[in-house]
């Protein structure tokens, strides 16, 4: 669905993306990270056409954004940080504008009404977009990008100023929308993308540093990967019960931590996910599991390793690649794009 190769991106004398190359397929849902200034911004919205590319390619469901930039953002609906509203229109009025603007085929009304109820704005459809609060004018943003139903979603910051839950719903609407587009969501709050992406994409000064699985990312860079179980039991009976099950390499009492509750560390043998094993052991004794957790990295803390570290080429060591695997783009000869260098400099980069 979306092919990025070669990718480099010029301001002046500055370099802000260099040779990065990636690709999501229909129905993915891509956590796109990076910390401010890295360029991520500057891809979004080359990938949008709103920026020109230096060099390499772009391409949306086979259509180049270069040479046939029309047919490519038919399929893109973008939601950038600072939605693109017009605040003295109504939220229906402005809605039907975007509608024109796309040249959407399908039944104006019914269209707009459908998306309307999807992202909960239309009780408020006949108020002027100014009047608004923050949350608010972020929705009819969302709407705006969903106009058309476009079959790519390019989401930067979709729950800013949105309460907790508010956050929640627009959460489902990225998974329910996942199953049947193509999402790049990029957001600060990482909790958020752990909890609708599976893939993540990390850049770092100009470069994608990792591009994995979040589970591959974590297991790659985790040295400990033991559980902690907290079981209402009697300590001693546990401890045993707990070291005979299949693929546990070794178990420690870490102590009494409530009323009853005692904490088991677990240590699984390499590659083995024992869980489910712990679990059923418990329960066979018939005690209480009041909590099973891993020691495995979050994703925030995969991301503020591989951005910490002293250079890109370290992040990508990390991660187990040598110089023959880094994420690199493909041979670009005769696809390059050379384009007037732009005197700007990267303002507002996210």
């Amino acid at each position: 669905m979306i092919e990025v190769t070669g990718l480099s991106k010029r301001y002046g004398t500055y370099l802000a993306v260099e040779n990065v190359s990636f690709s999501i397929n229909k129905g993915e849902v891509v956590g796109f990270l990076g910390p401010n200034g890295a360029g991520k911004s500057t891809i979004m919205n080359i990938l949008t056409g709103y920026l020109s590319l230096t060099q390499g390619k772009v391409t949306i469901d086979g259509f180049d954004i270069a040479e046939n930039p029309e047919e490519a953002k038919r399929r893109i609906g973008y939601l950038p940080e600072l939605p693109p509203l017009y605040t003295d229109m109504k939220v229906r009025e402005y809605l039907n504008f975007v509608y024109d603007l796309k040249k959407v085929k399908f039944p104006k009304g019914p269209h707009i009404d459908e998306i309307m109820r999807l992202v909960r704005i239309d009780h408020v459809q006949n108020r002027l977009i100014k009047n608004l609060s923050k949350g608010y004018r972020q929705r009819v943003g969302f709407a705006q990008a969903l106009i058309g139903n476009p079959d790519v979603l390019i989401l930067d910051e979709p729950t800013v100023g949105l309460d907790p839950q508010q956050i929640i719903e627009i959460r489902n609407l990225i998974t329910r929308l996942g199953k049947n587009h193509t999402i790049i969501l990029s957001s600060h709050i990482l909790s958020e993308i752990q909890a609708v992406c599976d893939r993540i994409i990390i850049i770092n000064y100009g470069e994608i540093i990792a591009d994995d699985l979040q589970d591959n990312l974590s297991e790659k860079l985790s040295t400990d990967h033991s559980l902690v179980a907290r079981v209402i039991c009697d300590e001693r009976d546990m401890l045993a019960a707990l070291k005979t099950v299949k693929g546990v390499k070794d178990v420690t009492l870490l102590g009494k931590k409530e009323s009853g509750a005692y904490d088991f560390e677990i240590i699984p043998e390499e590659g083995v996910d024992v869980r489910a094993g712990v679990s059923g052991r418990i329960a066979e004794r018939k005690k209480q599991l009041l909590s099973l957790t891993s020691n495995r990295l979050t994703l925030e803390q995969i991301f503020l390793k591989l951005t910490q570290a002293p250079n890109n080429d370290e992040a990508r060591r990390m991660l187990g690649l040598d110089e023959t695997d880094e994420i690199e783009a493909e041979d670009t000869t005769g696809i390059i794009i050379e384009m007037p260098e732009e005197n700007v400099t990267e303002e507002g980069e996210q």
